[in-house]
């Protein structure tokens, strides 16, 4: 998808104003993790030149049903942080703003949480194709952006030139990693012949490939390499697609999806009668509860996804327990996909202006990768991080999703589960995979 500059030219008051429609032609959708509508500030106490950080994560559209998973870590991390007695002696500050899983919105978004509510640093976004959009606007103003889940490899490349200039980083590592990891996964199950459909932004495409060139030099085939199937994540109907993607019957289809175009592709592919004996292996673009009833139950009254295998980057940090019992206690039940994953960006961000003692994106981009994987004291709670970070000490922040060693790429390693959809249609995990 390519990105937008356009955003950039755009004026105040139409921020303001697209914004306020955003916010109206949203109020019906549903979000139990956060109660904040679009570009809402969820705090009510000035922080009076304080730290003030945004969200710019998707409750709605593509995305939303993973979006409204993580979207409650990043107030519930604010609430925390304030309680202990906040960032270099005054509150935390949150503006919280949907970017409808639209590199447009999110540029919008970005812009206006730059310019008119002068953050210093924000957590998103979550699909590669906004996350593109969104840092074109926040390095020029200087605002740390630090995505939870924006997995595509363009943006290790893109750190290396030096486009980002240190104002990008994720606690979510790069999908080069989760290829592998799917690839690795696929060659387990004795899958030789596999085929791939994507979406045609930067996570399917650099996906893609990755995948691509990983189960190669495992031995595998890519039987349709050479007309790699890519659709259109505005289109309405998928039938065309996918055909093309299960054509020649291939042991396995490599399906690189969002949600709710993804359940359209799948539910064509099935409809046509070509998922009989084929393998479905997903990613984490389309990990939520709710997936397998998008795509919806068979003739038989069966769940089509029945038997579908995928990878999601997983979590495993030495702060994961106190995290989901914080969860358990503050909201009940159990964080979502990339929930800890959003607490722990939330969190980076935090420490790192407490280490610069400096509440602006500059002092943020600063010390963003000592706090992550310096040689200082290691620390899980965030509380006693900005306690020793006050009293002058060094810390390693080990986070809820993993160690977030941030790399002078702004990247981090991390292990993936392997999850399955059973006859019941509920996602179980049944696996860990570590990358070699």
């Amino acid at each position: 998808m390519p990105r937008i500059t356009a955003a950039l030219a755009l004026s105040v008051a139409t921020i303001a104003t697209g914004f306020l429609m955003a916010a109206c032609e949203n109020s019906s959708t549903t979000n139990p993790t956060s109660t904040a509508t679009p570009a809402a500030n969820t705090s009510t106490t000035s922080n009076g030149g304080g730290l003030k950080i945004g969200t710019l994560l998707p409750t709605t559209g593509d995305l939303a049903s993973i979006g409204q998973q993580m979207v409650g870590s990043v107030p519930l991390l604010v609430d925390t942080v304030n309680a202990c007695g906040g960032v270099n002696g005054q509150p935390v500050t949150l503006v919280q703003v949907d970017d409808q899983t639209d590199p447009k919105a999110g540029a919008a978004g970005m812009t206006k949480l730059a310019t008119l509510d002068k953050v210093a640093g924000v957590v998103g976004s979550f699909a590669s194709s906004v996350s593109t959009a969104a840092v074109s606007v926040a390095v020029p103003n200087k605002v740390m952006l630090v995505s939870p889940g924006s997995t595509s490899p363009v943006f290790t490349d893109k750190a290396k030139k030096g486009d980002f200039k240190g104002y990008w980083a994720r606690t979510a590592p790069p999908d080069t990693y989760q290829a592998l990891a799917l690839a690795q996964l696929a060659k387990k199950k004795g899958f030789k012949r596999v085929s791939t459909v994507v979406i045609n932004n930067d996570y399917g495409v650099g996906f893609e490939k990755a995948f691509v060139d990983t189960f190669e030099k495992l031995g595998g085939t890519v039987v349709n390499k050479a007309k790699p199937v890519r659709y259109d994540p505005k289109a309405q109907t998928f039938d065309t697609e996918a055909a093309a993607a299960f054509a020649g019957k291939p042991d396995a289809v490599v399906a690189v999806l969002y949600a709710e175009t993804g359940s359209l592709l799948l539910k064509a592919a099935y409809q046509q009668g070509l998922t009989k004996g084929v393998q479905v292996l997903l990613t984490d673009g389309v990990k939520s509860p709710t997936f397998p009833d998008q795509v919806g139950k068979g003739d038989d009254g069966k769940y089509i996804l029945t038997g579908a295998l995928g990878t999601v980057p997983g979590s495993d940090g030495k702060a994961l327990e106190s995290f989901n019992k914080l969860w358990k206690e503050k909201k009940g039940g159990s964080p979502g996909e990339y929930a800890p994953q959003a607490w722990d960006a939330a969190a980076l961000l935090v420490l790192a202006a407490q280490a610069a003692k400096d509440n602006s994106g500059v002092g943020l981009s600063s010390k963003i990768r000592e706090v992550s994987a310096g040689s200082g004291t290691e620390v899980t709670d965030v509380c006693e991080g900005l306690k020793l970070l006050k009293e002058g000490k060094k810390i390693n922040y080990q986070g809820a999703s993993g160690n977030v060693d941030v790399d002078a790429n702004g990247d981090v390693l991390g292990v993936y589960d392997v999850w399955t959809v059973g006859n019941d249609g509920k996602i179980t995990v049944i696996d860990k995979v570590t990358p070699k």
